[in-house]
């Protein structure tokens, strides 16, 4: 059985690609009506209340299904904790991502995993993820590795706001300060101060800035012995969505700090969560994503260049899960890889190493997720 622990859309991407790819899994959260659809379509599901905050539920729940894998799709700020947890019980851990001090913290549990010959894998979607597992297979081609740049670019059909994966993540992306890499060194920068235009294949010009990534570390950990001394990370957004998020930010619905209403205590950023729940997806609308990496560097004494690419389309009978399709079915194909045994590394890493690309890439092409490089299709 395959174990998962539930969050919004991209956890249940997940799961029913599990589940139609023929595997059991034990579905775990605090709201089960999020669900109930998969619970009734699916035999091979069940629902186990757990809470993030009080990790003896979810290890509670992880002992229950006495599963080899647990698939956490929560924010990234449970990642260590269950990382740790898994590390006690002797179970594989998948996970979408963390931001950079997560990252760290997870890496220190790397020799604990090995004795346990476990896998914990670390950003496992579409950037971080797919995007690491291309700079994999890229990286072979080099001897030396100067420079990287990395991001995404997505459009819709209709030009209305739609709420994007998770609008904490993304008020965090334009808000947080931003870390580049230069000469080896993080400086930071102010995202919504470092906007430019620039044009992506599919996508057309759009703008897009430095954000916060946790690759700008782990690139860095992984290829500095290869060069590597400049890392950058661009979000690109449709001008609809990215003019509607700067004015949300400017209302100051990005604060987490409580305000009284009235005697109650509400975090604006939790409401804003709350209300655009309510937000409907319009009829016919259709979403497309670029996920792209530049790399920069020397082969055979010459300069050398490659640019890999994911290009995502809105999936048919997928389409109210929009482009989040890349986050949640890299994160099925990695867990069922780690079922068949075709991850050999064992330890604490994230995908940059110990994933086999030509594999995966394979299975994203099953699911209609094209890889290109250097504007050839190589899945």
């Amino acid at each position: 059985m395959l174990f998962w622990a539930l969050l919004e859309c991209k956890g249940r991407i997940a799961t029913r690609d599990l589940l139609e790819s023929g595997y059991s899994v034990l579905l775990c959260g605090r709201d089960k009506s999020k669900v109930m659809h998969l619970l009734r379509r699916h035999k091979k599901t069940a629902f186990k209340y757990v809470e993030a905050a009080k990790i003896h539920t979810i290890e509670k729940a992880i002992k229950l299904s006495k599963s080899s894998i647990v698939l956490n799709c929560m924010e990234g700020d449970w990642n260590y904790g269950v990382f740790k947890s898994c590390a006690k019980l002797g179970v594989n851990c998948i996970d979408l991502g963390s931001e950079i001090p997560v990252t760290k913290k997870q890496f220190t549990l790397d020799k604990e995993m090995k004795k346990k010959n476990i896998v914990g894998i670390t950003g496992i979607g579409s950037v971080p993820g797919i995007g690491n597992i291309m700079l994999r297979y890229a990286s072979e081609k080099f001897d030396r590795i100067n420079e990287i740049h990395v991001g995404f670019a997505w459009d819709s059909n209709i030009k209305e706001f739609v709420v994007p994966f998770s609008i904490e993540s993304i008020i965090e992306e334009f808000t947080s300060p931003a870390p580049i890499v230069k000469n080896k060194r993080f400086e930071f920068k102010i995202p919504i101060k470092s906007i430019t235009k620039e044009y992506h294949r599919t996508i057309g010009k759009e703008s897009e800035m430095y954000v916060r990534h946790p690759e700008q570390y782990t690139f860095l950990h992984y290829f500095k012995n290869k060069g590597l001394k400049n890392i950058k990370f661009y979000a690109g957004f449709p001008e609809h969505s990215f003019r509607m998020i700067v004015d949300l930010v400017k209302l100051g619905f990005a604060d987490k700090h409580e305000v009284d209403y009235f005697g109650a205590k509400i975090k604006p950023i939790n409401f804003l969560t709350q209300m655009l729940k309510r937000l409907k997806t319009p009829k016919g609308y259709k979403e497309k994503e670029n996920l792209w990496v530049r790399i920069y560097g020397r082969k055979n004494g010459k300069k050398k260049f490659v640019l890999m690419e994911s290009i995502v389309p809105t999936l048919s009978d997928w389409e109210s899960a929009g482009c989040n399709i890349d986050t949640g079915m890299p994160a099925s194909i990695l867990a069922q890889l780690v079922k068949k045994g075709n991850i050999l590394k064992k330890g604490s890493f994230s995908p940059e190493v110990g994933v086999p690309p030509e594999m995966f890439f394979k299975e994203l092409g099953k699911r209609g997720i094209k890889v290109l490089e250097n504007s050839k299709r190589i899945n």
